[in-house]
């Protein structure tokens, strides 16, 4: 059975989007270790999975030139690795390796889960991560903590009724002041 991992910047206050629905804040502390890292974590492999918002932000940045000359390895990876994005809107993907669903988000992921193959990381997407998450379908969150304070925003977990457990199973500071911490669910 594959796996489903969230990958997500959050601030301080916990929103991953500001209140301009824009997540450029989570790009203002790199440095050589970050960018590093960043560069590691992207060789992991896996499929990407992505609502329609975050698709079409990506896929407005990843496959430019300044992409690839900003950030050469993660862009390779990027534009080079397969993805899905779920969208009742879109009517076709265009991005290099790209799986458009319309169905059930919840019913199309436990279809995908079930099937072999690489496991799959959810980038962004919060509208997903909300909805997937209450049904026990996110099986590992990794967040990485900013040292900023938005004020306001929207959390991952929007709107969510029910308690959820996890159980951190690594922590990572760097010198820029992020913080990952990577948890799985309980």
């Amino acid at each position: 059975m594959r796996k489903l991992g969230v990958f997500n910047h959050i601030s301080l206050d916990g929103y991953f989007v500001d209140k301009n629905n824009q997540m450029s804040w989570a790009k203002a502390h790199q440095d050589e270790e970050w960018n590093s890292f960043v560069a590691e974590n992207a060789k992991g492999g896996g499929e990407l999975v992505f609502g329609r918002v975050t698709y079409e932000m990506m896929a407005g940045f990843w496959p430019t030139p300044t992409a690839h000359q900003m950030m050469p390895v993660v862009a390779e990876r990027m534009n080079n690795l397969p993805k899905i994005v779920f969208s009742r809107t879109l009517d076709k993907a265009t991005w290099n390796n790209t799986k458009l669903i319309k169905g059930s988000l919840v019913e199309e992921v436990r279809k995908l889960k079930e099937e072999s193959g690489d496991d799959m990381v959810i980038m962004g997407s919060g509208t997903i991560i909300a909805q997937l998450a209450p049904a026990h379908l996110i099986d590992s969150y990794q967040f990485v903590v900013n040292p900023i304070v938005l004020g306001d925003g929207r959390t991952m977990f929007q709107d969510l009724r029910d308690q959820l457990n996890f159980s951190l199973k690594e922590s990572r500071a760097f010198g820029n002041g992020n913080v990952v911490l990577t948890y799985e669910a309980s």
